[in-house]
C-alpha cells in the first residue's frame, strides 16, 4: 500500500478534480506483478492501468489488488473500475480509505463483495486521507482548499512605502512558491496585486504544469494589457466580478467577432457586498467550475478578508531575515481587539529555507 500511496502522488496537478489513486498488484506467490496510478483527468484510472501492466494475466488469478481509494462504482470519463475488478479472477482488494463523494460512497465496496471478493479497508488510512486532503475538503465543503501564502520581512511588510515587494523572499523559497502552484488548481491575487506587480503567477521555477489564474476584478476595470490578459496562458485566467452589464458585454460572442483584443480566459460573475465581491459566494462558484484547491498570493486587503471570513484552510508564512521599518503590513485589521481572544496556531511547523523561515499552519 505504501507503493500504491508512492505512485498516487505522481498525478498531483493533474488530476484534479478527481483524487490522486495508486494501484498496486501482488500474484499469489508473493510478486508485485502490476503497478499504475491515475496520471490525468480523462484519462484510464489506476486499476486500468494496473491491470493493463500485467505482461501474464493468468497471474492474476488469486491475486491482490492494493489501491489507495475505493473503486468507483459509477460511469463518470471512464467506466466503473469496481465492475473491472469484480470480473477479473483476483481474489482480494485491499483498500486504503473509502471514497466519500456521493456517487461512490461504499457501493464500490458493496458491488465487490457481492461479487465474491475479499475486501479489507483501512490499511494506511490516514497516510490516504493525507494525501487527498485537498480533495477531500473539496468533496465535505463543496469549496477549494485555500492556501495563502505570504512573504513578509522580519517585521511584518510585504511591500516597501512605494509599493515595490521584489524580492522579500530568497530564490529558494520563491522556487517552492512556483512549486506549489504546479500542485495546486489555481493561483489567486487581487485587483491592486494585478495593478501593482503585474505577475504572470506562472510556473517557471520548477517543473509541473501551469495552474489557472484567478484574478479578482470587482469593478471589472483592470486593465487589459496585463500579462494576466495578454500572455500565451490568458485562457487559463478567470475574473471574478460583480460588474454583471461590463463583464456580460464582453463575454458577448458577438461583440467577440468585432474586438482584436477580447478575453479569452473565463469571466465568473457573483453578488457585491460593500463594493467588494462575495468572497464565500465566489469560493462555491470556483468549486463549481472544478477548481479544488486554490494558492492565494494577494496582499493585505486580499489576505485579511480571507482570514475574515474564516476562508483560510493552511498558512504559509515566509519570514525574510530583513528589515522594511514601513509600507504595507502582511495583515491589518482581523476585528481582534483583546490578548485573550488571539487566536493560537495548531499544528504547526517550521522550516528554514534558504535565508527565510517557513511558517506552516493549518487553520
Amino acid at each position: 500500500m505504501q507503493r500504491a500511496l508512492s505512485l498516487a502522488e505522481k498525478g498531483i496537478g493533474y488530476t484534479s478534480p478527481n483524487p490522486m489513486v495508486g494501484c498496486v498488484i501482488v500474484s499469489d506467490d508473493g510478486n508485485i506483478i502490476g503497478e499504475g496510478y491515475h496520471e490525468r483527468f480523462g484519462h484510464p484510472h489506476a486499476e486500468v492501468n494496473a491491470v493493463n501492466s500485467v505482461d501474464d494475466k493468468d497471474r492474476l488469478i488469486n491475486a491482490t489488488v492494493y489501491v489507495t481509494l475505493e473503486p468507483c462504482s459509477h460511469f463518470g470519463k471512464t467506466p466503473p473500475c469496481a465492475d473491472m475488478l469484480a470480473a477479473l479472477p483476483v481474489s482480494r482488494i485491499v483498500i486504503a480509505m473509502e471514497d466519500p463523494s456521493d456517487k461512490v460512497k461504499g457501493n464500490g465496496i458493496v458491488k465487490l463483495k457481492k461479487n465474491g471478493k475479499k475486501v479489507d479497508v483501512g490499511i494506511l488510512k490516514n497516510e490516504a486521507e493525507k494525501l487527498n486532503e485537498k480533495w477531500l475538503h473539496y468533496i465535505e465543503f463543496g469549496r477549494p482548499f485555500i492556501t495563502l501564502k505570504i512573504a513578509q520581512s522580519a517585521d511584518g511588510y510585504i511591500a516597501a512605502p512605494n509599493g515595490d515587494s521584489k524580492w522579500i523572499t530568497c530564490e529558494e523559497s520563491r522556487a517552492l512558491v512556483h512549486k506549489w502552484r504546479s500542485e495546486d488548481d489555481a493561483v489567486m491575487i487581487g485587483r491592486n496585486t494585478a495593478l501593482h506587480d503585474n505577475p504572470s503567477l506562472t510556473v517557471r521555477l520548477a517543473e509541473g504544469r501551469q495552474p489557472k489564474r484567478v484574478v479578482i476584478d470587482g469593478p471589472f476595470e483592470l486593465p487589459r494589457n496585463l500579462n494576466l490578459f495578454t500572455d500565451q496562458f490568458e485562457e487559463k485566467t478567470i475574473i471574478l466580478t460583480y460588474n454583471r452589464e461590463k463583464s456580460e458585454s464582453e463575454a458577448d460572442p458577438m461583440l467577440k467577432m468585432f474586438q482584436s483584443n477580447y478575453f479569452r480566459g473565463e469571466i465568473i460573475i457573483v453578488d457585491e457586498s460593500n463594493g467588494h465581491i462575495r468572497l464565500k459566494q465566489a469560493m462555491t462558484k470556483l468549486a463549481d467550475s472544478g477548481i479544488t484547491s486554490l494558492l492565494v498570493e494577494g496582499g493585505q486587503q486580499l489576505s485579511t478578508a480571507l482570514l475574515r471570513k474564516g476562508l483560510v484552510d493552511r498558512l504559509q508564512l515566509f519570514i525574510a531575515p530583513k528589515l522594511l521599518g514601513g509600507g504595507s503590513r502582511s495583515i491589518f485589521g482581523l476585528g481582534i481587539r483583546r490578548m485573550e481572544d488571539i487566536v493560537p496556531f495548531k499544528n504547526y511547523t517550521w522550516q528554514q529555507i534558504g535565508r527565510d523561515m517557513l511558517l506552516t499552519s493549518d487553520l
